[in-house]
């Protein structure tokens, strides 16, 4: 009789991202974000890290801690599709899935101790909100996890970028090491794919600021920085 599995999180993994609005859809689409992943008591066990600093990139398996009280459904409208196109959940990466289960490919920055969380790990690119849970953390293996012939199904290509616009008197108010990062983010068009409503300000939470924008064609405004 099988039963079922019961995950517990290895580590938490600490971003620039309060919130879902604004986090990249995948990973390494904005190389210039940087988070920090915090082993968890049980696990912050040096030995468990031996070897993986030989490796440039890593796997991280972990949770849709937001969704998971919302189920899930047979079928999802991908956002890139314009979110009226209805696809099977498995072959989307929708958040609305059976076990809520993420995977991102990360690349490692390096690994640091800290007083009272013992060794951690800083890596970039990392579509993840501040506070996921961490379930598993695998090397990247090139010459098996790299597909050259691989097809992307309905997502072929990287979307285009937009050109991101923040005046010298906002910039001025964002910390000087967080601007590349903020622009890659923005560069890669935070709103929903279906609106295009070049009137509307939006609003993203981003290392502790509130961001407010507009698009008109493919430049983003900041317009403002709280």
């Amino acid at each position: 009789m099988s039963q079922d599995c019961v995950l517990t999180p290895v580590a938490f993994i600490h971003t620039e991202f309060r919130a879902k609005f604004g986090i990249p859809r995948q990973a390494g689409l904005a190389e210039e974000l940087r988070g920090k992943i915090v082993f968890e008591p049980a696990y912050r066990v040096d030995e468990a890290l031996r070897g993986l600093e030989g490796f440039s990139h890593i796997w991280l398996i972990w949770g849709f801690s937001e969704n998971r009280d919302r189920g899930w459904t047979p079928t999802v409208r991908p956002p890139r599709l314009g979110g009226n196109t209805r696809l099977g959940v498995f072959a989307t990466r929708s958040p609305f899935r059976p076990n809520g289960l993420g995977l991102s490919c990360v690349r490692l920055v390096g690994m640091q101790k800290e007083d009272g969380r013992g060794t951690c790990l800083l890596v970039a690119g990392a579509d993840l909100m501040d506070g996921t849970p961490i379930y598993d953390i695998k090397p990247y293996l090139p010459y098996a996890d790299c597909r050259t012939e691989a097809v992307g199904g309905f997502a072929p290509e990287m979307p285009d970028r937009l050109e991101v616009l923040i005046p010298p008197e906002l910039e001025a108010a964002i910390p000087e090491d967080r601007r590349p990062a903020l622009t890659a983010v923005l560069a890669q068009d935070p709103r929903p794919p279906y609106q295009e409503d070049s009137e509307r300000v939006y609003g993203m939470s981003f290392a502790g600021l509130e961001i407010r924008f507009r698009v008109e064609g493919r430049r983003l405004t900041v317009l403002a920085v709280d």
